[in-house]
């Protein structure tokens, strides 16, 4: 269902056009790698699911925009050895995929209440209105400043996250729709010049799309809050050609592509799809960018050992396992204790831990400090927390949400004291397989979620190697 000549024709000058229509990624500030420059290894690891260890490398080309004269030339990459070396990341949540708890001012300032998540932003405003407030947003949430800020910390990844209709695939590389209407389009050329930033500051990226056709989730944060379709009509399919044109489009600019956040394999149609969708998105981004590119996939909320064997090496190379840790989003999670939600996850450490000896490499993709769910709109705009009871009548109650979230000035000393304790059981999980990422450098009003927070006020390291509580999970 794809183009024959499609595997055969550069498609850099789709994106050069992408970037002179849209106006607003300076020609100059943003790299982009022709498929022919790509270093495309052949030696997979072993005995874990493996490929050459890193990135493609950009080379150069006359054709390929050069950096701007305000910021230094893009160094070649120093390729990642995954599998040896850590690795230690945060999400930049909220940038190109909305989520109301996380900018909840730019939902409030439509003042209709009826606008939950992207789709319904760009369904119930006006286009042009729509995409300034997005311009801005993409402008402004995550800067340059941000990656300097990151590298500084001592972490040497970002996962960023991208919805499918922000991906200018155009007929040309797929017979399927490229509507991507009520949604508003734009983000592509921001998230190239976030990939040169990332770059000139040696960090590594996982890219991941986070929304896909139909929604895979039913979550806010694929996108589209309500039902999970995307396992209905050519979704899933269409999915398909997004993946293949992104992994030969920028997969040079990139070290991991995760295929799809989330599917919802708790859902019986998703179940029976998702083993599916991940052996063809990975045959996708091996036809066009060989093996140099990592590709990710996740545990469909199934957990890890239902994925035991599976993409392998030598059947696979350079897979790796995304793994999200969350003890906040149901009852029995929210009664534990604080002592009780470290030994949890300590447990998890060891789960991952043997799955990972045999089978794929894997990283603590999604984790946080929160362990209540009272962060503003967490659960969806207009929906309460579980934890003080206005979520849902006549459920348990656990207490006041005061001084567990918001501004860190109502943290106490003791609270603060135990986000340091879990943000090391939980970075033990990570370290004890191939690596974290924390869910999320920054959120406009629940600081116990910011990495860049935490930082300020002491609960996360400066050096994220430095531990108070070294034998957390002894």
């Amino acid at each position: 269902m794809f183009p024959s000549c499609y595997l055969l024709r550069l498609r850099l000058p789709l994106l050069v056009l992408v970037l002179a229509t849209v106006g607003v990624c300076a020609a100059q500030q943003c790299r982009l790698v022709p498929k022919q420059q790509l270093q495309l290894g052949t030696n997979p690891q072993i005995p874990l699911s493996g490929g050459t260890n890193g990135t493609a490398s950009s080379g150069s080309s006359s054709s390929a925009p050069s950096p701007s004269s305000t910021s230094p030339a893009s160094p070649s990459p120093t390729p990642f050895n995954y599998g040896k070396d850590i690795v230690r990341g945060v999400n930049l949540g909220g940038w190109f995929v909305l989520e109301p708890w996380i900018t909840p001012s730019i939902f409030e300032n439509t003042n209709n209440s009826d606008i939950v998540d992207e789709y319904t932003f760009g369904q119930m405003l006006d286009p042009d209105y729509a995409l300034d407030v997005l311009q801005k947003h993409w402008e402004t949430w995550i800067t340059e400043d941000d990656f300097i800020a990151i590298k500084a910390a001592g972490l040497n990844h970002v996962r960023m996250q991208i919805g499918y209709w922000s991906v200018p695939i155009t007929s040309e590389y797929t017979n399927y729709t490229t509507s991507v209407s009520p949604y508003v389009p734009g983000a592509w050329p921001y998230l190239l010049r976030a990939l040169n930033w990332a770059r000139t500051h040696s960090v590594h990226v996982i890219l991941d799309l986070h929304g896909a056709p139909g929604s895979q989730n039913g979550f806010d944060n694929s996108g589209r809050r309500g039902s999970a379709n995307w396992a209905q009509g050519t979704n899933v399919n269409r999915t398909i050609d997004i993946i293949r044109f992104m992994a030969d489009q920028i997969g040079g600019m990139i070290d991991v592509l995760e295929v799809l956040n989330e599917p919802a394999g708790f859902q019986s149609d998703i179940a029976g799809v998702i083993r599916d969708y991940w052996q063809d998105a990975y045959n996708a981004v091996r036809q066009v960018a060989g093996t140099s590119l990592k590709v990710m996939i996740g545990d469909a909320f199934l957990g890890v050992g239902d994925w035991d064997g599976f993409l392998t090496y030598p059947s696979a190379q350079g897979v790796l396992m995304d793994y999200h840790e969350y003890q906040i989003f149901n009852y029995n999670q929210l009664a534990m204790s604080q002592d009780e939600h470290i030994a949890s996850s300590c447990q998890v450490l060891n789960t991952l831990k043997s799955y990972a000896s045999s089978n794929l490499y894997t990283i603590s993709g999604e984790w946080s400090n929160a362990i209540t769910d009272c962060a503003k709109w967490l659960n969806g705009r207009g929906v309460g927390a579980r934890w003080d009871g206005t979520w849902q009548p006549g459920q348990q109650v656990f207490g006041s949400c005061d001084g567990y979230t918001g501004d860190m000035s109502t943290f106490s000393d003791d609270y603060k004291t135990f986000l340091r304790k879990y943000w090391e059981s939980q970075v033990a999980i990570g370290e004890a397989v191939q690596g974290w990422t924390f869910w999320t450098w920054k959120a406009e009003n629940a600081d116990e979620w910011s990495y860049q927070k935490g930082l300020e006020g002491g609960w996360i390291p400066q050096d994220p190697t430095d531990r108070m509580y070294p034998d957390i999970c002894s």
